[in-house]
């Protein structure tokens, strides 16, 4: 960024800060969740394993981004390529990274060109009101790609209404590396309306790579606007640009000759409309998706060039037949369509019908039961069901659910590098791909020990069935060599006819107000996880994921003092590439650090931070080398 840009956004900042600074509190134990059965529930209610964490967590934690954030959330494995939201795939449970549904306000964000671009959120952190992690399928709601696990970014313009008012939240930052990152969030509240604007900048040269560095240009701005109308009605809209370039060397290839950065454009808007009735609510979404990804092997080569838009839409009513019985019932739909010089041309509609039902069963059981009829135009008509029951007579809740769940393979698993006249190495779609299907059973417990610790375990088994992935393949296997080369290393996408993967979730939440100056919070998780298949070659993704997963985070805050600590430790399998001097150790530990001072009359507050606080050298994917120590400093305030 050139000096003059950054004075005034420096000056800018520092305008602000004279206004005051808000001390919030990061994390609440609410067990109010909406994100698994489209009704606001407790969470003992719902039969499933839900954490939710308040979108000002951000501000605390020692993390640049909201993959970032999700990485020390317990029970979620981020596998990131580049850092400070460059690129990361989402985990959960040990499946690949299109197994796992984003939604913006419970309206689906997968992109159907990939799901490397499922951590392309655009919305800022300051606007986000909560995060719910669903653990486990639901694709008897929201069919594909829910499989194992469901993130639903809640926001605060579209979430429920509070006083009338205003309030600004920004940071500016900057560190090793020509770091510089900022952000900045306003939102005005008055009469029934509320209208937000944001913007947010990640930008570094990065640190030195083979023959270039990694780099990473990211800038995201977002506007929406709510009003509520009288007779109950309500209008949401949003629209959000995202922008970003970065250095991708060896992001999908493990070639020395790849020096590859890639370039991402992408439109996001949605519309709400939701009207309260006598016994429920009726609520509409429509939203589109449009999404452009340039990809370069070699700046000189010419680049992929893929464009993919995603049109949905969905319409659902809740009724409570009285105060013990309640369902929802709703129809989606959903266009998905690329134009590429690499993938070709094509479109897929898809649509569906489900119903939930939920019931307050005697002697403090609850049981909510999900079907629904998907229909695809790839794979035909499945029908898709799901029971969750739970029982909660005091502070221990059990739990157990059962659910089929199904994921069609997206455009860069079907056609990638089928348009082009020579591929001499790299990944091959493959247009004959099957649906994928599983059963999903877990059963859990989830003990409340005070008003501020809560501590949850889950059992988990997932038995799939044509599961994708990529597989290296020799050329004389490949089903189509057309465009092949025979001297060719490549990787075929394939249906692995059965994968089952078992695993334990151990989960702790500890949030406590200890004075009126001084705080404490405190996640962690622990995952263990077994994954076997019938086939003898492993799958690249299925092989990549932890066995043993351990992230935490803690934020301690005395008077005007802030420290917190973020953390991960993998075990995995050892992975090489001696090409390129590469490998994926079988076990890291990363540990980040930020120390915070409140400025007088809550002003703002000072931070330093460390990343990579050991200087870990460390790999999630092989090939993407992660950035060593990283230092940086700034100022955040909210007003």
């Amino acid at each position: 960024m050139r000096p003059g840009i950054r004075i005034a956004a420096i000056t800018i900042f520092s305008f602000f800060s004279l206004q005051g600074f808000a001390q919030q509190t990061e994390v609440e134990l609410s067990n109010v969740t909406v994100t698994a059965s489209l009704q606001a529930q407790q969470q003992k209610e719902t039969g499933r394993n839900i954490i939710s964490i308040k979108g000002e967590t951000f501000r605390s934690l020692p993390v640049n981004s909201l993959d970032e954030l999700l990485r020390y959330v317990p029970g979620i494995e981020i596998q990131q390529r580049g850092p400070q939201g460059s690129q990361s795939d989402i985990t959960i449970r040990g499946g690949t990274f299109q197994q796992v549904l984003v939604l913006i306000d419970g309206v689906k964000l997968n992109d159907p060109n990939t799901g490397h671009f499922s951590s392309y959120i655009p919305i800022n952190t300051a606007e986000i009101d909560r995060i719910e992690i669903l653990k486990g399928a639901a694709s008897a709601i929201y069919g594909s790609e829910a499989v194992g696990g469901v993130i639903n970014i809640i926001t605060k313009t579209f979430a429920a209404k509070k006083k009338d008012g205003q309030n600004f939240a920004g940071r500016i930052v900057t560190g090793s590396d020509q770091l510089f990152n900022a952000d900045a969030n306003y939102k005005w509240q008055r009469n029934g309306s509320t209208f937000t604007i944001g913007a947010a900048i990640n930008n570094a040269k990065g640190q030195p790579m083979r023959g270039t560095t990694g780099f990473f240009h990211l800038n995201m701005g977002n506007i929406a606007f709510s009003h509520s109308f009288k007779k109950e009605w309500t209008l949401n809209v949003r629209t959000a640009l995202d922008n970003r370039k970065f250095n991708a060397q060896n992001f999908y290839t493990t070639f020395a000759s790849d020096t590859a950065n890639e370039k991402i454009n992408s439109w996001w808007s949605q519309v709400n409309l939701n009207k309260k009735t006598a016994k429920g609510q009726i609520n509409v979404d429509v939203a589109y998706k449009k999404l452009r990804d340039q990809y370069w092997f070699r700046p000189s080569a010419a680049p992929n060039d893929n464009k993919s838009n995603l049109f949905t839409t969905q319409l659902y009513y809740t009724t409570a037949f009285n105060k013990k019985n309640s369902n929802t019932t709703g129809v989606q739909l959903h266009r998905k369509q690329i134009s590429s010089n690499d993938r070709g041309n094509h479109t897929l509609w898809h649509g569906a019908v489900y119903s939930v039902f939920r019931h307050k069963l005697k002697n403090d059981f609850y049981l909510n039961e999900s079907i629904r009829l998907d229909w695809d135009e790839s794979y035909g008509a499945v029908v898709v069901p799901q029971v969750n029951i739970a029982w909660s007579p005091s502070k221990l809740t059990i739990r157990a659910s059962v659910g089929k769940s199904i994921r069609d393979a997206d455009f860069t698993e079907r056609y990638n590098n089928y348009n082009k006249a020579l591929v001499t190495g790299g990944s091959i779609g493959n247009p004959d791909l099957v649906a994928e299907s599983s059963w999903n059973y877990e059963a859990g417990a989830d003990y409340t020990v005070s008003n501020n610790l809560k501590i949850s375990s889950t059992l988990f088994n997932q038995d799939q069935r044509n599961l994708i992935d990529w597989t290296t393949t020799p050329y004389a296997d490949m089903p189509r060599k057309s465009n092949l080369s025979p001297t060719g290393t490549y990787a075929l996408a394939k249906n692995n006819n059965k994968v089952r993967t078992s695993g334990v979730e151990l989960d702790m939440v500890y949030n406590k107000k200890i004075n009126e100056s001084s705080t404490i919070l405190v996640t962690t998780g622990i995952t263990f996880l077994q994954t076997k298949m019938n086939s003898g070659t492993p799958s690249f993704y299925i092989s990549s994921h932890a066995k043993q997963l351990i992230n935490f985070s803690a934020a301690y805050t005395v008077r005007s003092f802030l420290f917190s600590v973020t953390g991960l430790y993998k075990n995995r399998n050892e992975q090489k590439a001696t090409a390129i001097n590469a490998e994926i150790t079988p076990t890291y530990l990363v540990v980040n650090a930020k120390l915070g001072f409140q400025l007088p009359k809550k002003s703002g507050r000072l931070f330093i931070q460390t990343d990579n606080l050991f200087d870990k050298q460390y790999s999630d994917l092989l090939g993407s080398k992660m950035p060593g120590r990283w230092l940086s400093g700034g100022f955040e305030i909210a007003l």
